[in-house]
């Protein structure tokens, strides 16, 4: 295969189904002498209606084999579009293009084995069908990232602490690489890092309860809550808050995985009738689930990280780097540690889980294993990805 170097599209929706982020990657050589440098990104939302299908369908409420394969191949349809529409943004065409690495949509994710027809059964599903983007752009693409890690005993998540690896691994400084997108993911890189040391895991909800709960009390009128306006303008409830830091989850020790399936709508139920006990206003409540969202996070790193682990940097990314409350909790709960976003490393927080997906793509191009199985509970290293085609030209 050739050594030089390619263009790479990555794309992701997350547990908030905001839309598709697409980043484009120039990426050469292999590890530990891989170079990546992202180009560009763009963002493109999903239409309404098909969001709240695709949170129906995740939060397991009934949908026929048929409805699950229409969605499957029109998200394909959108994944599709939101390449071709990056290459224009990006000017630079198609045939350019080496390889696009999509994550997919997901659905559906049961890290964890259980009892299924009497057997033990862990499994995951995307959607966006990569053949359909790889016919629709001619452009060969890398899909169903998951799976193989899961096969081989792991819970197929989380995957892009191999890309943190890569890029912020450092001789001397410890540093934490923080997402902040639907859910709150940690990769603990030690100073002088090898692969085996790397731990990773999902500390909790970020932005999924917050978003939950603005579009609840705005009838839909609002997705997120910029710049935490809402959440500065509640009280803050102690009582409230010691009940959402009850929460079980948060003392399964790592590795371990978390999305839609256990932080959705069964868990806005239960912290609405939360609020309701505690007489919280709606600016109370979404202040609640803020605080909850980085003292989450501060729990984590103090039960599972700075025990045993000297960090100095804490690096941010994802759409809850842009609120302010939470970064500010963080640094006055986490002395000492420096608070950064990626941005300067040369990597805007909205395209890190994009750009992530560029990089497994080229590895998985190159058939060579991008989970860690220190991270995600593997027997041991995987190929990732499943491949399809361009058609021929």
């Amino acid at each position: 295969m050739s050594a030089k170097p390619m263009l790479v599209l990555g794309m992701m929706s997350g547990t908030s189904a905001d839309g598709i982020d697409v980043a484009l990657a120039r990426i050469s050589g292999a590890p530990p002498n891989l170079n990546a440098k992202l180009l560009g990104h763009t963002s493109n939302k999903f239409p309404p209606a098909l969001r709240e299908e695709i949170f129906r369908v995740a939060e397991q409420h009934p949908v026929s084999a048929g409805g699950l394969s229409q969605l499957n191949f029109r998200l394909g349809e959108l994944f599709a579009a939101a390449a071709l529409s990056a290459c224009r943004h990006f000017r630079v065409p198609p045939s350019k293009i080496a390889l696009i690495g999509s994550h997919g949509q997901t659905i559906f994710h049961q890290g964890l084995p259980s009892k299924y027809f009497g057997s033990p059964t862990a499994s995951t599903l995307q959607t966006g069908e990569a053949s359909v983007i790889a016919a629709r752009t001619g452009i060969t693409t890398v899909g169903d990232f998951r799976p193989a890690d899961i096969a081989l005993g792991g819970q197929g998540a989380p995957l892009v602490p191999y890309v943190d690896y890569l890029l912020y691994r450092h001789p001397k400084l410890g540093r934490v690489s923080l997402n902040l997108g639907g859910i709150a993911n940690v990769t603990v890189l030690p100073p002088a890092a090898r692969p085996q040391q790397v731990l990773a895991f999902d500390t909790g909800p970020a932005n999924m309860l917050i978003d939950a709960l603005v579009s609840h009390f705005t009838r839909g009128r609002q997705r997120f809550d910029d710049n935490a306006h809402l959440a500065a303008r509640g009280r803050s409830i102690p009582a409230l808050l010691d009940q959402l830091l009850r929460d079980p989850y948060l003392k399964i020790a790592p590795p371990k995985s978390t999305g839609r399936e256990y932080y959705g709508h069964a868990y806005i139920k239960k912290l609405l009738a939360l609020g309701r006990r505690y007489r919280a206003k709606p600016n109370d409540l979404i202040r609640a689930a803020t605080l909850f969202t980085a003292l989450s996070i501060v729990d984590a790193l103090n039960r599972f990280v700075l025990r045993k682990t000297r960090i100095h940097q804490l690096i941010v990314s994802g759409g809850g780097a842009r609120n302010p409350l939470i970064l500010a909790q963080l640094s006055v709960a986490l002395p000492g540690i420096e608070v950064l976003p990626s941005s300067q490393f040369g990597i805007a927080g909205d395209a890190k889980e994009a750009f992530a997906f560029a990089l497994l793509a080229y590895e998985t191009f190159h058939r060579r294993p991008a989970n860690l199985p220190s991270a995600t509970g593997a027997r041991g290293p995987a190929i990732l990805g499943k491949i399809s085609y361009a058609p021929p030209r």
